[in-house]
């Protein structure tokens, strides 16, 4: 059986996010892969006729453990290689002005989507269906994810992203910080994976 692996993210010094905040954020993503492994090993020893029960809910904690770490690995690739503003003139640019009316505004509304109470995922979707950008909210890690559609931006919004640097009541603080700390060009790169 294939198991997942960690990535390695080339993440340097971050404003406002601290080492430490990354270093204990880091070891939950690792968590994720190494939990999505126990998983299917043990899926792989159940015999799912005499244990349906148990065998159903490893399935349903599989996809939280799952979308723990391909939510993480989208939210650290895009924190990844320096902050790298958006070329407005790219493809990306030009359709996230043509969606919001400005880069001003789309960064206005993402972090009104990310100050959702709770927790979870603040994300920005392409649809290649229809070839359009949705953002949504993510509770937790399993609980809208938008079938279909391949995230070009992840925002994690849980406590652990932020609680070493910031407290809850100040959690917009660590929203600028995320947005300043974007390397735009490997969003660029999901965008054109996603089409």
């Amino acid at each position: 059986m294939k198991k997942f692996e960690e990535m390695k993210f080339n993440l340097g010094v971050l404003k406002g996010i601290s080492a430490k905040n990354i270093e204990e954020h880091l070891k939950l993503y690792a968590g994720y892969v190494k939990n999505a492994n126990w998983i299917m090993e043990k899926m792989a020893e159940l015999d799912s006729a005499k244990d349906a029960y148990i065998s159903g809910e490893m399935f349903r904690r599989f996809s939280f453990e799952y979308n723990g770490i391909r939510n993480h690995e989208t939210y650290f690739k895009a924190l990844s290689g320096g902050a790298k503003s958006l070329n407005k003139e790219s493809e990306l640019g030009k359709r996230l002005i043509e969606l919001f009316g400005s880069m001003e505004t789309f960064v206005s509304e993402f972090t009104n989507l990310a100050l959702t109470r709770g927790i979870g995922w603040a994300m920005l979707w392409y649809d290649k269906k229809d070839d359009r950008f949705l953002a949504s909210w993510v509770d937790e890690q399993h609980l809208g994810q938008l079938q279909g559609c391949t995230s070009i931006l992840a925002l994690d919004m849980w406590e652990h992203a932020f609680v070493y640097d910031y407290p809850t009541s100040e959690k917009k603080k660590y929203i600028e910080a995320f947005f300043e700390n974007l390397n735009w060009e490997v969003i660029e790169e999901n965008f054109k994976k996603a089409q």
